[in-house]
């Protein structure tokens, strides 16, 4: 029985593990580098064969964790994809969207280097295509929470919940061999507790080994107020100098909860009635995916959803833009706009339009309410660069830069400890990945520390032997 890391080591994004066990290639997770200094990753070719994999199970839908697997699948692989109900359809979302932007951005590249008179070495080219995204939508397969899904006769899968996004799952892997059942778990990623719209996080029970994240490992979200307290300010201090509030968004769970947020803020008079633009394709249909999954989400969003006339993700100056069209008109309305856009960490998409107009406006607020990974350019904005390049040119940073603490859908350090120590036994191996190497290091040493445990931080293409 042996493990592959290959992806999310030392580094935050690019979610991929091959377990060979039982006579079985099990890929876990495929997901799409995005840190500035990785993405050459995403153009290599996979260290295995793609036809070579039996099974490639998703922890969630998110482009870190699902972005490769059009790649995969135009590269040979045609085996079943296994994941939770929602996160079929959230893959869908995510993977096509992610093509469009490529595809998008690849020839939107193409004009500017033709505008300048550049001739590039190489022509540009999306990582894959639409037709590529559409291919692997057939080898989807949804399944349950809780319910072991046999993958041959001495290996079971089980999806619990990782309280992370909709229809997110931790997984735990259960293999018979030589009259023993060992039991390897992938933490995906684990969320918070007591958030709003999606349950908490299933305790850890029993495992041999864990595989587990570490984003926010070395620190606990900030006591900054509550969300509503510092949305409320921000908002409020913006509209006072006549600017717009710009927020980069994560198109999945992160622009649900906010768009629950201003409709909570409006409707109480905490915040003026101002118009909240969703200028994102993806999230606009995330959102639609609520309603159809409410019955995945917690108790009192299911009854708001399934009582109420008007469910908690719709407010009336809520708009939406689908079209690109739609999208520049916003560009054109004066006073002060809530632009809700992606992606969430400025890697690509609408935002970077948004922020090519607002940074330079000292009346503006550019308002960052999730992680943002080490080389991207949500981490330059955070860390305060004074000029950041978009869409080819240097702009000068002159808005109000700010950010929401306690809002991320990752669990801070307090969290994972209290979901790894639920386990009536502790495990015996315990990997660390999906965060950068000084959180994951941190997250190590606490656990040495309070629990006693061995903790590896495993490199980039490392392979451990777990039997």
């Amino acid at each position: 029985m042996r493990l592959h890391f290959l992806g999310a080591n030392k580094q935050v994004t690019g979610s991929r593990y091959r377990l060979e066990a039982a006579g079985l290639n099990i890929l876990i997770d495929c997901g799409m580098f995005q840190e500035r200094p990785f993405l050459k990753r995403n153009w290599n070719d996979p260290p295995f064969p793609p036809e070579s994999i039996d099974f490639l199970l998703l922890t969630h839908a998110h482009l870190d964790h699902v972005g490769l697997v059009p790649r995969l699948v135009s590269q040979g692989f045609n085996k079943p994809i296994i994941t939770v109900e929602p996160s079929v359809d959230l893959a869908e979302i995510v993977m096509l969207d992610a093509a469009r932007i490529q595809e998008e951005d690849a020839q939107y590249k193409a004009k500017r280097h033709q505008k300048e008179g550049r001739r590039p070495k190489h022509t540009a080219s999306p990582l894959y295509t639409v037709n590529d995204a559409k291919k692997a939508l057939p080898l989807f397969r949804g399944v349950k929470f809780r319910e072991p899904v046999q993958l041959n006769d001495q290996v079971t899968v089980t999806f619990r919940e990782a309280g992370h996004i909709l229809g997110s799952a931790f997984l735990e892997i259960a293999v018979k061999q030589n009259n023993a059942t060992r039991r390897i778990v992938f933490s995906g990623d684990l969320g918070q507790w007591s958030t709003p719209l999606i349950n908490d996080p299933t305790p850890l029970d029993t495992a041999d080994c864990v595989v587990m994240e570490s984003t926010y490992g070395d620190r606990s979200h900030k006591d900054a107020g509550t969300i509503e307290e510092q949305l409320a300010n921000i908002i409020t201090d913006t509209t006072q100098r006549g600017g717009n509030v710009v927020i980069p968004t994560f198109a999945v769970e992160r622009a649900q909860e906010l768009i629950y947020y201003m409709g909570k803020l409006i409707e109480s008079q905490r915040i003026p009635t101002l118009p909240v633009y969703l200028d994102s394709p993806m999230a606009i249909n995330v959102t639609e995916l609520f309603h159809r999954y409410c019955r995945y989400l917690n108790e009192e969003s299911r009854c708001n959803f399934e009582q109420r006339q008007t469910p908690d993700l719709k407010f009336p100056s809520l708009r939406l833009a689908r079209t690109a069209k739609e999208s520049i008109a916003i560009n054109n309305i004066k006073g002060t706009n809530i632009i809700l856009s992606s992606s969430g960490m400025c890697t690509g998409g609408r935002i970077k339009h948004h922020l090519r107009r607002d940074i330079t406006n000292p009346n503006a607020t550019i308002l960052f309410v999730g992680y943002q990974a080490q080389g991207t350019l949500g981490r330059q904005i955070v860390n305060g660069d004074p000029e950041v390049r978009i869409h080819g040119r240097h702009w000068p940073v002159k808005a109000k830069i700010a950010q929401i603490f306690g809002m991320s859908a990752h669990g801070d350090r307090d969290d994972l400890l209290h979901w790894l120590t639920a386990a009536k036994q502790p495990p015996k191996q315990l990997f660390l990945t999906h965060g950068e190497e000084d959180a994951a290091t941190a997250l190590a040493a606490t656990i040495k520390e309070k629990l006693g445990l061995k903790v590896t931080v495993p490199d980039y293409e490392q392979t451990i032997d777990l039997t």
